[in-house]
């Protein structure tokens, strides 16, 4: 399935995407999309009911986050190798974890704000992972047990502010930094997570091309690595590191966002994001 929320900001309602890419709705079947119906549970409920059984949405609508309650937006550095050596960093000899601010989420196609004093705003597309069920200190072999399904992720970073110390996290969380959607396709979809080729245009030029299966931990050995160090909830959401192609890792001169520069990005199967950079205005 592939589960959405639509409909103007903080007015979504619940949805589904059927095979013809039309959206239906699902606001007479549940109230909304959250860790009870990203449940094993909520999910085969919701798998019952066909989508041409459910009302059409006519226009096409603003999609919103594709889940609320989350709780934790992990996400993980370095986790291609070639983005390593563009960013003149060593491969990880483990998953380098920081989080993102839930207060930085944001819709798929809604503007991404510069934030004040920002000089050095970046790109990254990233395979998101959406828990479905509680998880704490599993296995590798049992993890994709745990995941409820996946998105596209933006993860959106303001390099000044990276940099500036040893902690990325002000770098990462800043309002608007984290799209994510347009769905949240679930895992009985995507049966090879690290099979997936990406890519993110900016002004319609070709910035990162990448797949999943050059990540240096995979899906399966991050969610279980992180969850030795916290326990994941139904509705946290993983990033799971970016390809290069990095407005920080061009060469011989960096280019990064600035007002009126637009993303498009896309992961096979999980649906295509767009934002605009807008300058902060108070």
């Amino acid at each position: 399935m592939k589960l959405c929320r639509y409909g103007k900001l903080g007015y979504e309602k619940p949805g589904l995407v059927d095979a013809d890419g039309r959206v239906r709705d699902l606001s007479k079947i549940v109230d909304d999309i959250g860790p009870n119906e990203i449940s094993p549970r909520g999910l085969n409920m919701l798998s019952k009911h066909k989508p041409e059984s459910l009302p059409l949405v006519n226009a096409a609508p603003r999609f919103g986050v594709p889940c609320v309650g989350i709780g934790k937006f992990v996400a993980i550095g370095l986790n291609y190798s070639d983005h390593a050596k563009e960013a003149g960093l060593p491969i990880p000899s483990e998953p380098i974890v920081f989080m993102k601010a839930t207060t930085c989420i944001n819709g798929p196609h809604d503007d991404v704000i510069q934030p004040k004093n920002s000089t050095k705003l970046d790109w990254e597309i990233e395979l998101g992972v959406v828990i479905g069920t509680q998880a704490r200190y599993v296995e590798e072999a049992a993890a994709l047990n745990h995941v409820a399904g996946y998105c596209v992720v933006n993860d959106v970073s303001e390099r000044a502010f990276q940099m500036a110390t040893s902690q990325w996290d002000k770098g990462k969380g800043f309002d608007s930094a984290g799209p994510i959607g347009p769905w949240l396709v679930t895992s009985d979809e995507i049966r090879d997570p690290q099979n997936l080729d990406m890519w993110l245009d900016v002004n319609g030029k070709r910035m990162q091309t990448g797949n999943t299966r050059t990540m240096v931990f995979n899906v399966a050995k991050i969610i279980s690595h992180v969850s030795h160090y916290m326990t994941l909830l139904p509705g946290d959401i993983i990033a799971t590191g970016t390809p290069p192609g990095v407005g920080l890792g061009i060469k011989p001169t960096p280019v990064f966002l600035k007002p009126g520069d637009v993303m498009t990005l896309r992961i096979q199967g999980l649906g295509e994001q767009r934002q605009k950079v807008v300058a902060y205005a108070a």
